[in-house]
């Protein structure tokens, strides 16, 4: 294979139950942090009503800006038609012409085949790897593993490997997915399972959480009514149905956790059983109530329940009878989907946890283009973070958002999450918004030994102030102080802030416990704004209101080396009204002295100042007013001369050319501590985390 023309991959599965959009998110994710554009690809599609589902959830996941229509090419009747006329020479040239129009636009193209049994009666060769053949697409095959002991899974390792090479296709290596657990542990670090395969064979377990569909997926399924139900509700996994016949009494001793409660329309003590369970923090939270029977419950229930608000569950009507709705719940098929955004997390921790990248690119050895989208970039956090994990603490735990995002970062298991609150409170939140909280660490602000101890150390470092010990304890009870000692103490590695607390809030605690890093004299920020096709540095945008030239130096410095820390080799911006030599006044001689402390200071960062925001951006413009510039038109750290310019520019650039903006990061103290806007999203948090464990990766001990 020649490493440089490899530009796509096809994932194939022998049988509907391997499990190949497991292989094929955790595909995508790691493609897109080794390339700048990828496509997604389904030659052949099944024969169904409405768009195929698992481009659907490949698109939407990874926000991948691709028309549907140009991620599949011909349905199986199609192919059918086609191959019974004698004409594989047409279908083939049809799926390379939509194939290679994809490779005119994008770095990658990821493949994935039909289910390789739904094509076993055309033919008498698989067409999986004749077209993986004429795309000059390595194949990733997906074997399923379920119920195989180890003698079992090498010869079917080894027939497939046969196969596919027989055929002319390129293996580029295997996954045996859905192992017991014995299987798997015996070889789960061993790639050579299979010695007369020189391709690396990767183990991947069975989870149980995979196939059990979730709220939504059953109502839309089934076409259930949602009577009652938030999206994240909805989102909700079912382990078992079970239906409600009994006395409340009885039914409460008998439901287990996330369980789908059946019962008639009827029984309103049984909807009103199911909901309080869920709020008490003592009985387990089901998933929902489906509500069966042609008439609908009492409006008056309904409403009640509406009212209830925090203690709302999930309520559904499907107007059959209660033995058959249980009957078509037992046989209703669980997917991975767009709809399913917890399934994903877990199949991409799954995924994650047992592959190595690094392999995965050797073998590819695909060429970079320089360029870094958003996705890209996101991803390549998410990779970073997870080479060598820290533990981040997050003190707002009275926030829905802090806990929803310490639900995501767990089961992408980049990083190990504190969370600072009552471990009562946090596991019926959870239980209510139906997350799964249990790999966090829970510090309890109130044990009394941690926060004497705890205060103690504080009391030690502010003594100079005249904080007494007393003054100290009663100074933790301020969560985001409490947090902070734990970092400073070592005890986390990291702590985020500020969905529920002003930034000097986040700021200060951390100026008194942790202290600027050495050498550095103020805290900082940066933002990490992501374009289309760049990931651009903007600094200082959230922190110092004016600062003095001596203080934009080191702002400058610090963005220089955050920007190269992320991947981002740093050309320095010092922003001003004017370019060159020909602006005069205080606020340019300032951007002018600080642009000289910079090259006195680290003679090797490319620098240039001061610059208009066009000339550093834009290379026509640059090369007009400062030719011979090593940054003008190719700037990447953007440093604006106060905080008035800086927040509103950021702003208005993210508001007006839809740019991602990640951050404020903090830059300047000794270990990492980041502040999140008010207004943040639950995807802020996650980014924000990442990157404060990739900080603490390089935060000396």
């Amino acid at each position: 294979m020649n490493a440089e023309t490899v530009r796509s991959l096809y994932i194939v599965s022998k049988t509907r139950n391997a499990g190949s959009i497991l292989v094929t998110l955790g595909m995508t994710e790691l493609l897109l942090r080794l390339h700048g554009r990828v496509a997604f690809f389904r030659p052949l599609i099944a024969d169904a009503a409405g768009k195929d589902p698992d481009t659907l959830t490949i698109l939407s996941h990874f926000a991948l800006e691709q028309p549907y229509e140009s991620a599949v090419g011909l349905t199986v009747s199609e192919a059918e038609t086609l191959l019974s006329e004698g004409k594989i020479d047409h279908l083939i040239e049809t799926i390379i012409e939509r194939h290679d129009a994809l490779l005119e636009t994008y770095d990658f193209v990821l493949c994935q085949g039909v289910v390789d049994d739904a094509l076993s009666q055309l033919i008498d060769f698989d067409l999986n790897v004749e077209i993986a053949k004429n795309l000059a697409a390595p194949v990733v095959g997906v074997v399923p593993a379920r119920g195989m002991d180890e003698s079992g899974l090498k010869e079917a390792l080894r027939l497939w490997s046969y196969a596919i090479k027989k055929q002319g296709g390129s293996l580029l290596m295997l996954f045996a997915n859905r192992c017991d657990a014995v299987l798997y542990e015996a070889h789960r670090r061993d790639q050579n399972i299979c010695p007369s395969i020189p391709e690396p064979v990767v183990l991947l377990p069975e989870v149980t959480t995979l196939d059990r569909p979730n709220v939504y997926q059953l109502a839309e399924g089934l076409g259930a009514e949602i009577l009652i139900g938030t999206n994240e509700q909805l989102h909700r996994l079912i382990a078992q149905p079970r239906i409600a016949a009994m006395h409340l009494e009885h039914f409460l001793t008998h439901i287990r956790a996330d369980d789908l409660i059946i019962t008639p329309s009827d029984r309103a003590d049984i909807i009103l059983g199911a909901t309080a369970a869920n709020y008490a923090g003592n009985f387990p939270a089901v998933s929902a109530v489906l509500l069966t029977g042609e008439t609908p419950p009492a409006q008056s229930v309904i409403e009640l329940l509406k009212g209830l608000d925090a203690m709302q569950i999930p309520l559904l009507h499907l107007p059959k009878e209660t033995v058959e709705v249980a009957q078509m719940v037992r046989a209703f098929p669980a997917r991975i989907d767009a709809a399913s955004p917890k399934k994903i997390a877990t199949a991409l921790g799954v995924f994650n946890q047992n592959v190595d990248a690094d392999l995965i690119e050797t073998k590819l050895a695909a060429a970079s283009t320089g360029i870094v989208t958003p996705a890209m970039f996101e991803h390549r956090l998410f990779a970073r973070a997870a080479g060598d994990r820290k533990t981040i603490i997050l003190p707002e735990t009275s926030d829905d958002r802090i806990l929803r995002a310490a639900d995501i970062l767990l089961r992408r298991r980049a990083v190990g999450i504190a969370l600072l609150g009552s471990a009562e409170h946090i596991a019926a939140r959870a239980a209510a918004l139906g997350l799964d909280l249990r790999n966090a660490t829970i510090v309890d602000p109130e044990d009394e030994q941690q926060k004497r101890r705890l205060a103690k150390a504080y009391a030690k470092l502010r003594a100079h102030k005249g904080v007494s010990l007393d003054a100290a304890y009663d100074a933790l009870g301020n969560p985001t102080l409490f947090a902070t000692m734990m970092v400073a103490q070592g005890e986390c590695d990291g702590m985020v802030s500020g969905a529920t607390h002003t930034t000097r809030e986040t700021i200060l605690p951390a100026l008194q416990a942790i202290k600027t890093a050495p050498g550095q004299n103020i805290v900082s920020s940066c933002f990490f704004m992501c374009f289309d096709t760049r990931v651009l540095v903007y600094a200082d945008c959230a922190v110092n209101p004016d600062p003095d030239a001596a203080q934009l130096a080191e702002i400058a410095i610090a963005s220089a080396e955050t920007a190269r820390r992320f991947g981002i080799e740093p050309r320095v911006a010092m922003l001003s009204y004017s370019t060159g030599d020909s602006g005069v006044g205080s606020d340019v001689e300032k951007v002018r002295e600080a642009t000289k402390l910079v090259r006195e200071q680290r003679p090797d960062l490319a620098v240039d100042g001061p610059i208009q925001y066009d000339a550093a951006i834009d290379p026509e413009v640059g090369a007009q007013k400062m030719p011979g510039s090593t940054v003008a038109g190719q700037a990447t750290v953007f440093i604006f001369p106060d905080l008035n310019t800086g927040n509103n520019t950021y702003k208005a650039v993210q508001r007006s050319a839809g740019a991602v903006a990640i951050g404020p990061v903090l830059q300047g103290l000794n270990r990492p501590v980041n502040d999140l806007s008010r207004g943040c999203s639950v995807a802020d948090i996650v980014n924000t985390v990442a990157i404060t464990a990739i900080q603490a990766q390089e935060t000396p001990s």
